[in-house]
């Protein structure tokens, strides 16, 4: 894999032709509702990166490494991922979309596509995070400002600490009507109170 990666380099140099490969995220969406990414949003630029990808594909492939399977590539910004968070999916099941309502069209930055990592999903990451990375291949120089960091971080910890207090408090209210049915204590809905009150009210009218 490391020998396939670096034979690639020259083919995506050709494909480049110098050019730098601008890459704008702007937007969310998710898979599954299990995880939160930020999209890359299309353009010239992205067509390119499709065309890197498929070039990459086809060297693995030639080398005898299966490169992925038949699913179609999407590039993604991931920061939120429940299946990375054993004690949050026992209380959080899906990602709820109305809790990243306002960013669904926010613009977060450009990144210039620089390098290519081989990353190893079995060993141990980085201190930082990152995959272990096994050999990369660098290509022009990187110029923009990457998505801003504080950002991302900001709004998935702001994620997760929604979908924990929303687990929270429907957690709170099941327990409170399972005790009122053990106890014979009748169990007010939304629709009862709101009888009641508008009796109440005409009562006083």
């Amino acid at each position: 894999a490391v020998g396939a990666l670096s034979d690639s380099k020259d083919f995506v140099e050709d494909l480049l032709k110098g050019k730098t490969v601008d890459l704008s995220f702007q937007g969310i969406d998710h898979f599954k509702n299990e995880v939160g990414f930020v999209k890359l949003a299309e353009n010239d630029h992205t067509a390119i990166l499709m065309k890197i990808a498929e070039t990459m594909k086809k060297i693995f492939q030639e080398k005898g490494i299966l490169a992925g399977d038949e699913r179609a590539f999407k590039p993604h910004l991931t920061f939120m991922k429940l299946s990375k968070s054993a004690q949050l999916r026992k209380q959080v099941k899906r990602i709820d979309s109305s809790l990243y309502e306002d960013f669904k069209s926010h613009y977060f930055g450009d990144e210039i596509l620089h390098r290519l990592d081989l990353c190893s999903m079995l060993k141990k990451k980085q201190p930082n995070g990152y995959y272990y990375c096994e050999s990369s291949i660098v290509f022009g120089e990187k110029h923009a400002a990457e998505p801003d960091d504080a950002e991302l971080v900001s709004l998935s910890k702001r994620l997760v600490e929604n979908a924990v207090l929303k687990a929270v408090q429907q957690y709170l209210e099941e327990t409170q009507n399972k005790t009122r049915q053990t106890d014979g204590s009748p169990v007010k809905t939304k629709e009862a109170e709101s009888g009641n009150k508008n009796e109440s009210d005409n009562d006083n009218s």
